[in-house]
């Protein structure tokens, strides 16, 4: 039974890692994040994945991810930011990397909303089961995200017209 349940669980997480670090990545806009998020979800979707494996795991550890997510945010530590570069670039696509930057200028909520509805096509119900908010905050802040990255974004296209 439970070899069983360890071959659901690995086969649950080589389906679903790449679409968590997508999120996490577009969260957090730092790659060695983005893996911490992602492993601690991961962890705590195995610990409980008896009652997971039958229902949602991924809904599941999309919400697990977004709370970490807030938490690390909430908590108020600081990263140190270093001089040093890192051994390789998450992503080396300028649109990505000009879209992430972007990303960064929301509001954690405003961000994780716009990713969840236009990054990873979940509904407003989905989103809003996700962060546990209302329909109506997810409404709210992905229009308020979405108002603030257009401008971004089309600066962004302007300046690569020009170069």
């Amino acid at each position: 039974m439970r070899s069983e349940n360890d071959a659901a669980y690995v086969e649950f997480v080589d389906a679903s890692r790449s679409t968590l670090l997508a999120y996490a990545w577009l969260l957090t806009a730092d790659g060695h994040a983005a893996e911490e998020l992602v492993q601690e979800t991961l962890v705590r979707v195995y610990v409980r994945w008896r009652r997971l494996r039958s229902g949602q795991p991924l809904a599941y550890a999309r919400r697990i991810l977004s709370n970490l997510h807030t938490d690390r945010w909430r908590s108020g530590r600081r990263e140190v930011l270093r001089g040093e570069v890192p051994e390789t670039a998450y992503s080396s696509d300028p649109v990505t990397t000009d879209l992430v930057r972007a990303l960064q200028q929301l509001s954690p909520r405003e961000r994780e909303c716009v990713v969840l509805r236009h990054y990873l096509d979940q509904s407003e119900k989905d989103t809003a089961a996700t962060l546990r908010i209302s329909v109506g905050a997810v409404k709210s802040y992905t229009a308020k995200g979405l108002a603030r990255l257009r401008p971004l974004l089309s600066a962004t296209i302007e300046e690569e017209r020009h170069v």
